[in-house]
């Protein structure tokens, strides 16, 4: 059994699939597994990945940005400001992104936007190698 899962940014539809299981982070309970039959679910997501496993055991990893996560039935809805696959990354900036938030934060332990650049560079590089 499987269910539908559609990550929608401002922009487009970044991912259309069935799925098996989905896997997220979400700010309130940490990484959460959803299968068919799970029920109804309404989250806020964390800069983390989402994994989605399709029916033949394969897995795409995609960076979300915050966002949120709905479950209803046989649909899983994310909803993000931005969402990149591993091929869409550009591991060269992103590498340059971290190396950056990296020196403001060596200047600034208390920069918030340094902070979350940071978490988003290395989200990115993560999921580049996954």
């Amino acid at each position: 059994m499987t269910f539908q899962v559609e990550l929608v940014s401002p922009e487009s539809i970044s991912y259309s699939g069935e799925a098996e299981m989905v896997i997220a982070r979400t700010l309130e309970g940490g990484d959460i597994a959803f299968q068919p039959g799970h029920v109804p679910f309404i989250g806020v997501l964390a800069v983390w990945s989402v994994d989605v496993i399709r029916s033949d055991g394969a897995r795409d990893t995609i960076a979300v940005h915050q966002g949120f996560i709905q479950v209803a039935g046989t649909k899983v809805s994310i909803l993000s400001d931005v969402s990149e696959s591993a091929g869409d990354i550009d591991v060269a900036r992103a590498e340059e992104a971290r190396s950056g938030a990296e020196q403001a934060l060596a200047a600034d332990r208390e920069d918030e936007d340094a902070a979350g650049a940071l978490a988003r560079a290395e989200l990115r590089l993560r999921v580049a190698s996954a």
